[in-house]
């Protein structure tokens, strides 16, 4: 007699749905709520980090809503195939168009336009992310993301549903899914409610184009490195100032790109 169970244990049981899965969904959903939509073949992965910490505790509070559609299903043939070669021949394999617009058209059912809910193609090739997008992501009534594999996804899509391209740095991924994460994480920390404390996102790094000064806390003396005097001297016009010498002196050292479009705008 075989000592193997007959069933697999500490693993999740999944089926194929064209139903959209909605990530904690036995917490409430105001009905005015900030929501993404993720089209991914790996729905598993969500929510990922942001099910941890603030961005987790907003999800469950109803703050926000997180949505996965998997692509799977809409995939074509005995096998759900999602991907082809290349037209015009080379190495690896695309999303095929009318997989993905099938699950794109379930995804945007019931939204409003691009300016309210954008359309978010997560691709190396894409505009760099800045935080500046991700306050007009926040800003906007929810979005959609669609998460890339394997050489990318057929173009016509692309134009067709007017996606935006984002890239969140110059190297290649396995997928899209990290990325996702990534962008969402930078978006929904602005939603109002979710860090609890609006004015601590007012002073961080590329809030006015300039990376963030050094923070310290207690003990005040830690293995012979103390905190700097100006810190403790109770001049808050002081440590203002000392603040924004030590932001400047970090964004010409580490960031000059930073540094020179500051500069130039200065000078508008």
């Amino acid at each position: 007699m075989s000592d193997r169970p007959a069933k697999s244990h500490g693993r999740l049981s999944q089926s194929a749905s064209l139903t959209p899965r909605e990530l904690v969904s036995d917490r409430p959903r105001l009905a005015t709520a900030w929501c993404a939509k993720v089209i991914t073949l790996f729905p598993e992965t969500f929510p990922g980090v942001l099910g941890a910490s603030l961005t987790g505790k907003a999800l469950q509070d109803g703050l926000w809503a997180l949505e996965t559609i998997d692509l799977r299903p809409f995939g074509t043939g005995k096998h759900r195939q999602v991907d082809d070669t290349p037209a015009g021949g080379g190495a690896g394999l695309v999303m095929k168009a009318d997989v993905m617009g099938r699950a794109l058209d379930m995804a945007v059912a019931g939204t409003p336009g691009r300016k309210d809910w954008p359309i978010v193609y997560l691709s190396p090739r894409g505009k760099p992310l800045q935080q500046a997008d991700a306050g007009r992501f926040a800003a906007a009534r929810g979005m959609t993301l669609v998460c890339g594999r394997f050489e990318g996804l057929d173009q016509r899509v692309i134009d067709h549903y007017r996606m935006e391209e984002v890239s969140i740095g110059d190297y290649v991924l396995t997928g899209g899914e990290l990325a996702a994460q990534v962008l969402l994480d930078a978006t929904v920390r602005l939603i109002p409610g979710v860090l609890g404390n609006a004015a601590s996102t007012e002073e961080e790094s590329f809030s006015d184009g300039l990376l963030e000064h050094p923070q310290y806390t207690k003990p005040a003396e830690w293995r012979g490195h103390a905190i700097p005097p100006v810190l403790l001297s109770g001049d808050h016009g002081a440590v203002a100032t000392w603040r924004r010498a030590q932001a400047e002196a970090l964004t010409q050292a580490r960031r000059p790109d930073l540094w020179a479009k500051r500069a130039d705008g200065d000078e508008d």
